[in-house]
């Protein structure tokens, strides 16, 4: 939709498709980077989650990192440099001269496949 614009982008940002939950020295879930319910990050999670936005924003479409490896360390933060000043979108990362068709790719998964999924978990969540 927005793809022959020059004045707005929409970039899809991965940093979170492939993350795993992070693991404390014992092997068990590190619940610092979690809220007291468990379901929301605390101020250590989401300064995770900004970092790797961030770093995802400065890499180029097609290169962009999909997993967050939660080392709270803020040497892993990107700068733009004198030769890609920018935030990176479809154009500026070497797709010009692409054209994309707006078409939507056919789903890897069968959409039956996630509803017999949820009324299974469901199912055996409330066994």
């Amino acid at each position: 939709r927005y793809d022959g614009r020059e004045d707005f982008a929409v970039v899809t940002q991965p940093f979170l498709r492939t993350t795993l939950l992070p693991l404390d020295a014992d092997g068990k879930p590190d619940l610092s980077f979690f809220a007291a319910d468990c379901f929301h990050f605390s101020a250590r999670g989401y300064a995770e989650m900004a970092m790797a936005l961030w770093n995802n924003m400065l890499e180029p479409v097609g290169e962009k990192q999909s997993y967050n490896n939660f080392t709270h360390d803020r040497a892993k933060l990107k700068c733009p440099n004198p030769e890609r000043p920018f935030l990176f979108t479809l154009r500026n990362s070497g797709f010009r001269g692409s054209d994309p068709s707006g078409e939507e790719a056919e789903p890897s998964v069968p959409y039956w496949a996630v509803i017999l999924a949820a009324l299974a978990g469901v199912l055996l969540g409330s066994l």
